[in-house]
């Protein structure tokens, strides 16, 4: 059989990702679905962390917090991460992964603490590990986050599972002439303003030489096809 072309990946899910079709929480169906397509991965040996988002729950800059004081909002939408990184913890438990969650706020009775030697052990046992509360600071996305934590724990590349099989020179909703970009550098994407992550993520993942690969977490086998080098999604490289 064929080996996986990346060995160790950060997958970066949004909160909103978790919703399925509802408007708020958490689906119990796609979180399900998300969970067998990583449990795929796994079983092929690759070490996967996930970083996890909390707009499905509270986001930060939304009109829910509209008035709030932008830290606070921060810290509630690392909380609401937490809350995510539990439920999917104990999904892939009950499917027959081992996961564990890290969280970058410590909230002892709940959560371990993010402490990089030990995640990085984990991996190497084969355990899922989940990184919680983004990076522990205001003003910073969970893409942020991914970007870091990918860098901390030496991850080949950071997997960003979105609604849309790839990045697209325009939104293939509205135009048909719309074409996935196979591969794209980041320099290019900084300039045409592809939204691909926010700008302090990407210029993370570039300084790093992190590549980034955009994928659809809603087509089945997809993230399978990415860790196996297959021509799935969109490249975003050095």
């Amino acid at each position: 059989m064929a080996e996986p072309k990346y060995k160790r990946i950060l997958l970066k899910l949004s909160g909103e990702a978790l919703m399925g079709e509802d408007l708020f929480g958490i689906n119990r169906q796609t979180i399900e679905m998300i969970v067998d397509e990583v449990a795929g991965v796994a079983s092929l040996g690759v070490e996967i962390g996930c970083v996890i988002g909390g707009g499905n729950i509270f986001r930060g800059v939304a009109l829910g917090a509209a008035g709030m004081d932008r830290a606070t909002a921060d810290y509630m939408g690392m909380l609401a991460t937490i809350m995510n990184a539990l439920a999917l913890a104990d999904v892939m438990r009950q499917k027959g992964l081992n996961a564990r969650v890290q969280s970058a706020i410590n909230i002892e009775q709940v959560v371990e603490p993010y402490i990089r030697p030990k995640s990085i052990r984990y991996l190497e046992e084969g355990k899922v590990v989940i990184f919680a509360a983004g990076t522990g600071n205001p003003f910073f996305t969970t893409d942020t986050a991914a970007a870091l934590r990918g860098s901390e724990i030496g991850a080949e590349v950071v997997l960003k599972a979105t609604k849309v099989d790839g990045v697209y020179t325009a939104d293939p909703k509205t135009d048909a002439d719309a074409r996935r970009y196979q591969r794209i550098t980041f320099d290019e994407a900084i300039q045409k303003h592809l939204r691909i992550m926010d700008a302090t993520a990407l210029a993370l993942c570039r300084d790093q030489k992190l590549p980034i690969i955009v994928f659809s977490l809603y087509k089945r086998g997809a993230l399978r096809r990415v860790v196996m080098g297959e021509d799935e999604g969109t490249l975003v490289h050095v």
